[in-house]
Formats: structure tokens, sequence, C-alpha cells
């Protein structure tokens, strides 16, 4: 299938209309045999719904075509050539794709990287190994261009291929100071959104995102996540989308280790090494995707409180509603420009220390991922050895100690 020009702004107008989700939408166009029918019949379903919604206008919807194309960049649609398979094979998948870059690295199966924005030092050298491995058995790593360890699976795969998936608009990065990698990324990989431009991303738009990622990739693996953590969000749309669940063990002791090991309790497989990926994934890259619905490879996760949905579908008797999150899952909070961990600007000690955990890391390791002078690390744990926060090894390997 192939798109005229005509048909995919009728496309972009219907679901850039308000209460028009990816459901609605493929509602709407089984019911009406395309997207220009159902504009012109949705004010009137609106009415029976008893509601009023706001339809794309065309010269909007223009705009925004001009404006990808300034950036570099097109919307493949649900249904042809360039679309991900693994994406289409999802109950939500969005109609339009926005993509700059490198559409072929869309092509590769993908496994997606995610894990805590808050991320460790031994975390984040991990993250980067099991990138570097991927990327060399030929997937795409996928992840969220967020702080910690989707960051740094970004930047061990920019000679392999990385696609970055956006909660905001692709003219809107987030977080700001991964606008560079976000850039560099473009040469070999991709960044992709649903999202309209000028979008600034709102909480609900990061669980929404997750389910791309997850859609996008044939695993998913947890390197480190809290227990109640946005990585979750992700582990569970894949679980969800019959996708394969990995998750990395990490010490009891640290609270970033409590998501991993509670997923590989529920039934995630061990991670220890990007071969375990590898193994499991390779029947799935030796044959075509299986786009019928799969069962769930995990257990149903219990005493869950009641998802909320991630976006608004317009009451039509056949649509199933929008997926949804929990709130008190709390890794797609925004936080606050003040609270970005930036070298210049977050308080050293504290940096430092966040870096640390269990797990003993070489000074040089430390150094690489804080960002800071050797000289000014240094001083930092001169002061919190000295306080007892941590603990020097032998071969000058340091960790953290428990409160």
């Amino acid at each position: 299938m192939v798109l005229s020009d005509r048909q995919r702004l009728d496309w972009l107008r219907l679901i850039r209309s308000e209460s028009i989700g990816p459901r609605s939408f493929r509602s709407l166009m089984n019911r009406f045999g395309g997207a220009a029918g159902a504009l012109d019949e949705l004010p009137d379903l609106a009415r029976q719904a008893g509601r009023r919604i706001r339809i794309c206008p065309a010269d909007e919807a223009e705009r925004e075509f001009e404006g990808l194309s300034r950036l570099g960049g097109r919307f493949i649609a649900l249904g042809e050539a360039g679309y991900p398979i693994p994406l289409q094979a999802i109950d939500s998948a969005p109609p339009l794709l926005a993509v700059i870059g490198r559409v072929e690295t869309l092509q590769r199966p993908g496994v997606a990287l995610v894990g805590s924005r808050n991320a460790s030092a031994a975390g984040m050298k991990f993250t980067a190994r099991l990138a570097r491995d991927l990327g060399e058995a030929d997937f795409t790593v996928v992840s969220g261009l967020a702080r910690g360890i989707d960051t740094a699976a970004h930047e061990a795969s920019l000679e392999t291929g990385t696609v970055a998936v956006l909660a905001g608009g692709l003219d809107e990065i987030y977080p700001p100071q991964n606008i560079p990698l976000a850039r560099r990324l473009l040469e070999r990989g991709a960044l992709v959104s649903e999202m309209p431009l000028g979008w600034v991303a709102r909480a609900r738009d990061f669980p929404r995102r997750n389910r791309l990622v997850s859609g996008l990739s044939l695993g998913t693996v947890v390197v480190e996540a809290a227990r109640r953590s946005g990585s979750l969000i992700t582990a569970r749309f894949a679980n969800e989308q019959g996708r394969l669940v990995f998750a990395v063990p990490g010490s009891p002791l640290d609270p970033r280790a409590e998501g991993g090991n509670h997923l590989i309790r529920e039934g995630a497989t061990l991670c220890a090494e990007a071969a375990h990926v590898i193994e499991a994934l390779q029947p799935l890259r030796q044959r075509e995707l299986d786009l019928s619905p799969r069962p769930r490879l995990m257990r149903e996760a219990v005493g869950e409180p009641a998802p909320e949905a991630m976006w608004d579908e317009l009451d039509l008797p056949e649509i199933m509603p929008a997926p949804g999150y929990a709130r008190h899952e709390d890794g797609f909070e925004l936080q606050p420009a003040s609270s970005l961990r930036t070298a210049g600007a977050a308080d050293p000690g504290r940096l430092v220390l966040d870096l640390l955990g269990p797990t003993p890391v070489p000074l040089d390791d430390l150094v690489r991922a804080s960002g800071l002078a050797a000289g000014e690390v240094g001083h930092v744990l001169l002061e919190l050895e000295l306080t007892g926060a941590i603990r020097r090894h032998p071969g000058g390997t340091l960790s953290r100690l428990a409160p």
C-alpha cells in the first residue's frame, strides 16, 4: 500500500482531530472506507455521542507536513512498506509515524534497552557493553532518549544504528541536554514520534511513548529500575504485546535493582550478557514475525490499581479503551529543569554518590560517567569516604555503603 499525498493529508487530519486515537482511527476507517469519509461523518458522530470535537483543518495538517519536511523527515503510514513490521502487530499502532533519519534502521530487528534515569556507573557501563554487542549482532538498539540508561544505550550504538522514540514532537527534544546526542544518532539511526510537531511532552505521554519503544522491538531489556519505575511500564507493554522481556539482576541492597529482580521472579529472562538476548531472539529473526496475538510471557502483576487512559478516544461502541498506566508508576514524571543532572548545575557530592551502588566500580568509569574533572571527583570521594558513605576496595574500585 502507498498513500497518495491527498490520502496522507486526510490521515494526518483524522489522527490529529480531537479525541481520535489509534483505535478510533482504525474503527472510523473501517466504517467509512477511508479517512476522507470519516472526516465528513465525524461531526455527526460526535453529536450523537453528545460531544463537540475539533477536526484538524487541512491548512494545519499541511503546515505540519511542511515543518517535518524542513527537518528532513517524513510520515510513514501504517501498512506502507517502510512501516516497522513489529509495530504493526500491536493493537494501538500509530496510523502515521513521523521519522527523521535513516528509515532502514527501522527494518532491522530491534531490541529495547531501558532503565533508570538515575543510573549507576556500573549500570551505564553494562548498558554500553550490551548495546555495542547487540549492534554488532545486527540488532537496532531502541530506547527513549532519557537520561541514564537510555543515554548510555544510544551512545554505545551510534556506529551500528539506534532508534530514539520521543514522547513529544520531533522538534521538542527532551531532555534538552540530549539534543547533541539526537543529532549524532541521525547519521546511522532515526528519531521517531507519533506526536505533532511543537508538542511538549506531558506526564501521560511518556508511557504512551513506552508502548512504541517495546512495540518496535522483538524484546525489551530492563537494566536498572526501581520497583515503581517507568521502565516497568515498558516491560508491561512488551509482555502484553507478546514480546520477550529480559531483566538484568542486581544487588538486593540497591533500590535500582528492585524492578529488574522483581521481573525475573515474575518470569522475565535473566540477562547477564548480550548472548542471552541474541540466543533467545534468534528464532524470531529467522522467520517472518507472526502478527497474530500471542500469549503473554510473564505472569500478571497482582494488586495493580485501575489504569488511567493514555489518550482520549471518541466513545464508539466498537472501540476498545485506550491502553492505561497506573498512577503509582512514577518513572514517567517530568522533572523540573532545576533537578536535571548536569555537571555544571548538580551538587557534585550528590552526583557522584548517585552513580555508586553496592557493586564496586573503577574510578575511571566513575569520572567518565559523572562528567566532572578527575580532581573534582577525587575531592568529592575523599569527603564521602570521611563521612562513611562509600568504601574503597582493592584495585581502586569504589562502592556505596547502605545508609
